[in-house]
């Protein structure tokens, strides 16, 4: 018997290991529950250690990978290097770069987590005969008792990361453990520092771990093509020229090229024409946005409005709204109208804890969708 057919082994979970203090303590907690744990360190890109700025908090040095094996060592559980750099290019930074140069703002992590970590790496622990995958995401999935699974915030509100989570699907959430969404980020530090990881003072991560310097803006430069534009207003009055929109995001004031008058920002951008619209402060607030293609946790799209909360943001509070799903999208209207919906960005629909679901922000009415207008969601 191969063992790409192989049965799995009920107990035996495979754990992303990025070399902080989250994945470890998953390891560590899924240990002591009896779990046949194996480690697993993604290299997901090449970077060189010795250019790093002082500040850097991202990921895959040399550094993390001997982290995340010293953790295991201390485990006494296996450890292993998953070079996953060419499927993390086409799905993470390829997407990053396209959704910039067709005027969208792109969350990346969001696509790591959607084709690197449940999908690329869920089956090569299926070929380690592993019957579930780990994370140290700060999130929890809980079954409904009705034969189905819940993806819920993380307890430590200020450290929750369901929002980079709504594209899990029901088959990757039975087969999903997220063992440190139970703990406050305090005892997670707390438990590392007490079974003497190397890494349990470690500080978190932040930024686009594959931009070392920050500079996103920088990076784009570097990998994508300059094509000239015009900075227009809301009537179409040409104010300035830019080199690329992907260099503009929209709620961006600073960089415009502008000298004079009043406070401007960006509230649109239009790929077609190259053109970035700028407005006032107060035309950046919408009250309704429409998000394409949309997941869905339950498998199944509500019936009807759905009272809900939306987060348009990874940082951002959650507004009351309402979601109507429509086709594969859903029309999403705010009680109260919003600062800087940005396509690209993910709207993600929340009731109390629990993630409904989520999309990628298409824009603020839909285009193209009869059925909208014949439902009364949008004028005709």
């Amino acid at each position: 018997m191969s063992i790409l057919s192989a049965p799995e082994i009920p107990n035996r979970v495979v754990v992303a290991m990025s070399g902080g203090v989250d994945s470890s303590v998953a390891a560590l907690l899924l240990h002591r529950k009896g779990y046949d744990v194996i480690g697993v360190t993604m290299k997901l890109y090449d970077i060189d250690q010795a250019d790093l700025p002082e500040y850097y908090r991202g990921c895959c040095t040399l550094d993390d990978v001997e982290d995340a094996r010293a953790v295991c060592r201390i485990l006494g559980v296996p450890h292993y290097v998953l070079n996953v750099q060419r499927e993390f290019r086409a799905f993470v930074i390829d997407y990053f770069r396209s959704e910039y140069e067709n005027g969208r703002t792109p969350h990346p992590c969001i696509a790591c987590n959607d084709k690197i970590k449940f999908s690329f790496l869920a089956q090569r622990a299926r070929m380690l005969q592993a019957a579930y995958v780990a994370t140290g995401h700060y999130a929890r999935i809980e079954p409904d008792g009705l034969d189905r699974w819940m993806l819920r915030r993380g307890v430590d509100a200020d450290k929750d990361q369901s929002y980079v989570l709504f594209g899990m699907r029901q088959e990757q959430l039975a087969a999903t453990l997220m063992p440190v969404g139970h703990y406050p980020k305090s005892e997670i530090r707390r438990l590392a520092e007490e079974a003497g990881f190397p890494n349990a003072d470690k500080p978190d991560s932040q930024d686009i771990c594959f931009i070392p310097t920050g500079d996103y803006r920088e990076f784009l430069r570097e990998r994508t093509d300059e094509r000239p534009g015009d900075v227009v207003d809301a009537d179409g009055n040409v104010l300035g020229t830019h080199e690329g929109i992907q260099y503009f995001t929209v709620g961006q004031r600073r960089g415009l090229g502008l000298s004079g008058g009043p406070p401007r920002f960006v509230i649109r951008l239009e790929p077609d024409t190259r053109q970035v619209v700028v407005g006032s402060e107060t035309d950046l607030y919408q009250d309704t946005l429409y998000a394409d293609p949309v997941s869905w946790v339950s498998g199944v799209p509500p019936i009807g409005p759905v009272e809900v909360t939306v987060k348009i943001r990874y940082k951002f509070a959650e507004a009351p709204a309402t979601v109507t799903a429509v086709g594969d999208g859903a029309l999403v209207r705010f009680r109260e109208p919003q600062r800087a919906i940005t396509p690209g960005q993910a709207a993600v629909f929340y009731q109390g804890d629990t993630v409904l679901g989520g999309g990628p922000i298409a824009g603020n009415e839909p285009v193209g969708h009869a059925e909208l207008a014949g439902a009364g969601l949008v004028n005709a």
